[in-house]
């Protein structure tokens, strides 16, 4: 990890800082994120959104990703698939990523989210494509 994908990990983007995603480990073999679930998160019927499950999940395996590059070097989404397997209408959800495979132009994340009983409450795989570095204010 160099000091740019270290400010990734440790910095809030705007959209986990507008919902409140907090990182709790960023490794290159492992990132946690949790959130709170409430009513800021819910779908019409009171539990959470599928489409915030899908951010907190490719979240997850950016980070990752963003701590596993080179300088000068990025990651960016090309592929999400989750399963959404129980509802949660309030609480926490850990997002756990895992990587399938790190290669030199493709990462591969597996990526679970837990309520804090431990139960499952989505599984997904995230591909991301390692790209130039750009910033962007």
């Amino acid at each position: 990890m160099n000091d740019e994908t270290s400010s990734i990990a440790n910095d809030a983007t705007n959209v986990h800082d507008f919902l409140g995603i907090r990182t709790i480990e960023a490794t290159p073999d492992r990132v946690v994120l949790e959130l709170d679930v409430t009513a800021h998160v819910h779908q019409p019927y009171g539990i959470l959104h599928g489409g915030v499950s899908a951010l907190l999940a490719e979240g997850a395996a950016s980070v990752g990703g963003s701590v596993s590059v080179e300088t000068g070097q990025a990651v960016v989404g090309t592929e999400l698939n989750i399963s959404h397997l129980r509802p949660i209408r309030s609480g926490v959800i850990t997002a756990t990523a895992t990587p399938i495979r790190k290669g030199r132009t493709v990462h591969v994340w597996a990526i679970e989210m837990t309520d804090e009983r431990g139960r499952q409450i989505s599984v997904a795989r995230c591909s991301l494509q390692v790209v130039t570095a750009t910033v962007s204010n």
